[in-house]
């Protein structure tokens, strides 16, 4: 459980550099790794019988 949620923290960190830069390839760049640790936390998800984690709402 640790992992999974240690994944999660470790995308979200990525997303928020990620909407704060300004240099359009690195920006991309934070945005695929953060995409490969949310892809980690649907894996250990599904290994642990959980429905997958969902993404935050950016609505408000």
């Amino acid at each position: 459980m640790k992992l999974l949620a240690e994944y999660i923290e470790r995308a979200l960190q990525l997303e928020a550099l990620a909407e704060g830069e300004t240099e359009f390839k690195f920006k991309v760049q934070l945005l695929k790794q953060a995409d490969a640790y949310r892809k980690l936390a649907v894996n250990r998800a599904e290994l642990y019988g959980m429905p997958p984690p969902s993404r935050p709402d950016k609505s408000g």
